[in-house]
């Protein structure tokens, strides 16, 4: 069977989608298939519609045949598109974290939150409208759950730190777990003969360094062999990765504090970010080109500086 480019076979009976948000390779959204029956992992916006149907379509599924639509956290980049997904699913439920169950059933306040980050112009082009899922289809996760596909198990915990509305789904299967933003991003453009390189996220507005580092560790107890990133695709190499990203933790940690009262503080925190990526990046032997990094992390710069403010402000109004 030869599959679409944006449709990549990782075995196992799962499938990654690049929702074609932003740019090629940064935005997955995952399939997983399993004794004819199927769930999405993650939708991407609602422009990504036409591909995650296009993908029952390339592997000759029915829309009924799709149990579950799995949002690891209700950020639209993850979950813009499960209310128009769902309107062509007719058997499926929506399984989501507790925090984010209010927000897909009602998404008001959710575009309200994403219209306050990125203006009214940046909604319009890359998210659209979003729609309601009716409150029936609607079930909220519970840490430590398992549901049932075709016979086999995908298990969920709550995995707080980059949204309290966060939980990362274990296909024992595979033995990877499908991460959402927790375990970072990955951009296969960043790749080097050492391997893939990874960062984490701070995302505004509920960046919590210090529980994040937490469930990154509660997903490393697993023994996990490999990783679904949101962004992007499967990664291997755990350990090493996870090492990498929790180092530059630690330096993201340490710039922000040092910027805690500095003036034009976004600016200098995106400075310094960029410059802490540059070096790992250098570390990392990676061939790009430095301008080539700042144009490529140009919006994880924007938000990840934008996370820390929040987070800055927020610790220092409960000391």
């Amino acid at each position: 069977m030869t599959l679409p480019a944006w449709l990549q076979d990782l075995g196992g009976g799962v499938h990654a989608i690049d929702t074609a948000f932003l740019r090629d390779r940064f935005d997955a959204a995952y399939l997983i298939v399993r004794g004819g029956r199927a769930a999405f992992v993650d939708t991407g916006t609602n422009f990504a519609l036409p591909r995650l149907l296009g993908a029952l379509d390339a592997l000759g599924l029915a829309r009924g045949a799709v149990d579950w639509v799995i949002p690891t956290h209700v950020h639209l980049d993850h979950a813009g598109g499960v209310g128009a997904l769902m309107r062509e699913l007719p058997g499926a439920q929506v399984l989501v974290h507790p925090r984010g169950a209010r927000h897909l059933i009602d998404p008001s306040a959710l575009y309200e939150g994403a219209l306050a980050v990125y203006g009214a112009e940046e909604m319009a082009r890359s998210y659209g409208e979003l729609i309601a899922v009716p409150a029936g289809r609607v079930q909220s996760s519970a840490d430590g759950m398992t549901v049932d596909l075709g016979g086999s198990p995908l298990r969920l915990v709550d995995t707080p730190g980059h949204a309290r509305h966060h939980h990362c789904i274990w296909d024992a299967a595979t033995r990877g777990w499908f991460t959402g933003d927790t375990f970072g991003i990955s951009y296969p453009e960043f790749t080097s003969e050492r391997g893939r390189w990874i960062f984490p996220t701070s995302t505004p507005v509920q960046f919590e360094p210090e529980v994040l580092r937490a469930s990154v560790q509660r997903l490393l107890a697993a023994d996990p062999a490999c990783m679904y990133l949101t962004h992007y695709s499967r990664v291997d190499e755990v350990d090493r990765l996870a090492a990498m990203q929790l180092g530059l933790l630690d330096r993201m940690v340490k710039l922000g504090h040092s910027l805690q009262a500095a003036p034009d503080r976004h600016r200098r925190l995106k400075d310094g970010l960029l410059s802490i990526y540059r070096q790992s990046l250098a570390e990392h032997r990676c061939p790009i080109a430095p301008a080539t990094v700042a144009e490529l992390l140009a919006v994880d710069l924007e938000l990840n500086a934008q996370g820390i403010g929040v987070w800055l402000d927020r610790e220092q109004r409960v000391r």
